[in-house]
């Protein structure tokens, strides 16, 4: 019970350190709205890359984060799974008629807009993936790591439970698809190179998947048909085509590692 209590400290320690942290950090007073956004990322990331160093230097170096082993295999798997994981549910959205693509739009400094989704992406992983879930893998198993983060990922994205059953199980198995994949490649870089593609373009491009509100879209999208299929007003993330790609690469991925074993 003793080494149960203190792990549970720990982790709300981590976590509430880390958004308390995040609440007293300076907003940017830049009035130019993508550079007010940028600097929006790059705070919560500096506060958890303060809180895993703090946490990982008071375990006295003894858990192992795995941020940068393997980085090539990390880039290809993160690269092509990030492209199977997304093209598949858009590509059989177009073929039915499901997503239709109306004109464009102009978004200025777009670079930056995609830099911005990526730093996100890499505080999401870092927050949930990295000293979090090595810590309870390591004092625990991987069973408990895998449960705890995935339920700390879910609610991170608690707009998901106001939409429905299908938009929560759709985040949940994001969170363990890409749970299996850093198991897989023994490295966050595919996770986080996963997590920035699907947002990078899912969102910033496809308009189809959810980030704060002044995120631009460069494609004006409309998706029709049932919601069941089309997402309703979660669109791709919503939609059970998601559910199906997650559950299926979740089980190649979980396959993959036990003949790696």
């Amino acid at each position: 019970m003793k080494k149960i209590g203190i792990t549970i400290i720990k982790s709300i320690g981590f976590f509430l350190g880390w958004a308390i942290l995040v609440s007293i950090l300076p907003l940017s007073s830049s009035k130019e709205q993508v550079i007010w956004r940028l600097w929006a990322e790059i705070t919560p990331l500096l506060a958890i890359a303060v809180f895993t160093l703090i946490f990982w230097l008071a375990e006295k170096k003894n858990v192992e984060l795995h941020l940068f082993d393997n980085p090539v295999k990390g880039i290809v798997l993160g690269v092509i799974t990030g492209i199977v994981w997304l093209a598949i549910p858009v590509l059989v959205m177009y073929v039915a008629k499901i997503i239709h693509f109306d004109g464009t739009n102009l978004i200025n400094l777009f670079p930056i807009w995609l830099l911005a989704v990526f730093l996100n992406t890499i505080m999401q992983e870092l927050l949930v993936r990295g000293y979090l879930y090595q810590m309870l893998k390591q004092k625990h198993n991987i069973i408990v790591a895998t449960i705890v983060t995935t339920i700390l990922f879910t609610a991170l994205h608690g707009g998901a439970f106001e939409a429905g059953v299908i938009p929560v199980l759709n985040v949940l198995t994001m969170s363990l698809l890409m749970t299996a994949v850093l198991e897989y490649s023994g490295s966050i870089i595919a996770p986080i190179i996963m997590h920035f593609l699907w947002n990078g373009i899912g969102a910033l491009v496809l308009g189809g998947v959810s980030l704060a509100d002044d995120y631009p879209n460069l494609f004006v999208t409309t998706f029709t048909g049932n919601d069941i299929l089309s997402g309703g007003i979660c669109k791709i993330e919503g939609s059970i085509i998601v559910l199906i790609v997650n559950v299926v690469l979740i089980a190649l991925f979980i396959f993959l590692q036990k003949k790696k074993m």
